[in-house]
């Protein structure tokens, strides 16, 4: 990787620009940072700009179809294109020649530096920080926290589950490294249950039994966003990140929703959710927890950093 860099900043590697801004939400690490709410953060604010963004992204698993980022950011921002595929400077050009994007945002795509970018924003989970972590195999690190003077401005996520101690440390350890960037600090928020019209409002979790499952790649964060909620969790199954559910995955978890007493919640992610579309489990009711990114601070500062992309008149 730092050599990979250092051939892409000596220009031995060409970055290629589009005629369009385009703005990367990316990490160090393999995931579970806060990714996907950010990009909906960004895309929310562009769309409210008059602006006309479109999502690109490596696509994991598109082979086989749209993964589950895919379909959630597509539930969540209807009207905003989200192209996936290898070669994201085609489909950069797709974005801009076929559905005449003004702005792109490349989602992880941090390491990727092939396609040039005007803004890099970059997610860090304040309860896993860098500076605690290893690089692959040995940790989940794709590059040194040194890459971080690449970026235009970092986003500390989960800043509610951990200490204020410990936000405290990361912000001074970033601030020695990258002292001039913009921090701003978030939370990942409950929004809304999806799913059906029995159990919509968040307060009817308090004190409800729930038995919850997920294939994300932080499912304690998951649980504990759940507990916070108030809910009594009774029963956890964890499957892997990005888990493609098969009949035979749904019929035992069937079975588990089935053993449970009545009353019973069965709650999962959205990103989950969205692979399921199904109602309930084992006579249970299902439901899916819609999280959002929540400004503790620094929210003015990249606001004006996305409005402030140049506009490229006839895109």
């Amino acid at each position: 990787m730092r050599l990979r860099n250092a051939a892409y900043d000596a220009g031995l590697f060409k970055s290629i620009r589009v005629p369009v801004p385009v703005v990367c939400i990316g990490n160090l690490s393999t995931g579970g940072t806060g990714k996907t709410p950010t990009v909906e953060w960004a895309a929310g604010i562009l769309r409210a700009d008059d602006r006309r963004p479109a999502i690109l992204s490596r696509g994991y698993g598109v082979e086989h179809g749209p993964n589950d980022e895919a379909m959630m950011l597509e539930e969540n921002l209807p009207d905003v294109p989200h192209l996936q595929g290898r070669d994201r400077v085609a489909i950069a050009m797709t974005a801009i020649q076929e559905l005449e994007s003004d702005v792109l945002i490349l989602d992880d795509g941090f390491q990727h530096r092939r396609l040039a970018r005007d803004l890099d924003l970059i997610t860090i989970d304040a309860a896993r920080p860098p500076h605690l972590d290893h690089l692959l195999p040995r940790g989940t690190l794709r590059e040194q926290m040194s890459s971080l003077r690449r970026a235009d401005a970092l986003v500390l996520t989960r800043c509610d589950q951990t200490s204020a101690e410990a936000v405290a440390e990361l912000r001074r350890r970033l601030g020695n490294l990258v002292p001039t960037l913009p921090i701003a600090e978030t939370s990942h928020k409950p929004q809304e249950l999806q799913g059906g019209e029995t159990f919509e409002s968040l307060e009817e979790l308090r004190g409800r039994p729930v038995a919850i499952f997920s294939g994300i790649a932080r499912p304690q964060a998951f649980e504990l966003t759940v507990a916070d909620l108030g809910a009594a969790i009774i029963g956890i199954r964890v499957f892997p990140d990005h888990h493609a559910y098969a009949r035979a995955d749904v019929e035992n978890l069937s079975r588990w929703a089935e053993a449970m007493p009545a009353g019973v919640l069965v709650l999962t992610t959205q990103k989950d959710f969205v692979k399921l579309r199904i109602v309930e489990l084992g006579g249970k009711p299902l439901r899916a927890l819609r999280i959002g990114l929540e400004f503790r601070t620094g929210d003015a500062e990249l606001r004006s950093l996305l409005t402030n992309l140049p506009r490229i008149e006839d895109a």
